[in-house]
């Protein structure tokens, strides 16, 4: 039974996401010949604020960005 878990920050819409579950789960499909019956997806969103990368969270960078550009 393969799981396919995925961490967002959030803000997407739920025919976005939906959208994702769907081409995620086909990619399984596809690359390992799994039964889609079989098939788990698990998305996460999280905030931005909880999201970081470079000490940096994805809100701190938004606004060092608005700010920036002016």
């Amino acid at each position: 039974m393969p799981l396919v878990e995925c961490t967002l920050v959030e803000g997407r819409t739920p025919e976005q996401l939906r959208a994702l579950i769907t081409e995620l789960t086909q990619a399984v499909m596809t690359s390992v010949g799994a039964p889609q019956q079989s098939i788990r997806v698990i998305v996460r969103e999280v905030p931005k604020t909880h999201f970081a990368a470079g000490d940096e969270t994805i809100a701190e960078r938004q606004a060092r960005l608005a700010a920036e550009q002016g």
